[in-house]
């Protein structure tokens, strides 16, 4: 398992605008672009930072999985994304570790990432997902 390096750090916020007045306009960092996400139910901002970046995610539907984690412990670090060399290996030796799953197979989204989450209870409470970029 290779872990290449931190490809971002997601940040649940109930509304774009005004997450922006910290991270943009205080903290000075530059607004990469913000995506809708129909299938999610969100809308990201994307703040590089170096080699990785900070995302603000935000629910665009109630009844999606942010809206309810961000009704239950609101605003906040949502998680971790790891960029890794070979997720399905990744995933195979942290099933066989006993690391609960999310995902036990990755996902595809419409950049042609692979991804798929670790489940808290297996990464001491942090959520974190696993990204393999396309070649």
């Amino acid at each position: 398992m290779s872990v290449k390096k931190i490809n971002h750090v997601a940040i649940v916020v109930p509304e774009l605008a005004d997450a922006q007045k910290f991270w943009v306009e205080a903290l000075d960092l530059t607004l990469g672009g913000v995506e809708r996400l129909p299938a999610e139910g969100v809308t990201v901002a994307f703040l590089p930072v170096g080699d990785s970046e900070i995302e603000l995610i935000s629910p665009t539907e109630p009844d999606s999985g942010v809206a309810r984690y961000l009704a239950k412990r609101g605003p906040g670090m949502h998680h971790i994304c790891l960029e890794v060399e070979d997720i399905e290996a990744t995933l195979a030796r942290l099933k066989t570790a006993g690391i609960p799953l999310i995902n036990e197979a990755p996902a595809v989204n419409e950049n042609g990432v692979r991804y798929a989450f670790i489940h808290p209870k297996g990464a001491n409470g942090v959520l974190v997902e696993l990204y393999e970029l396309p070649s």
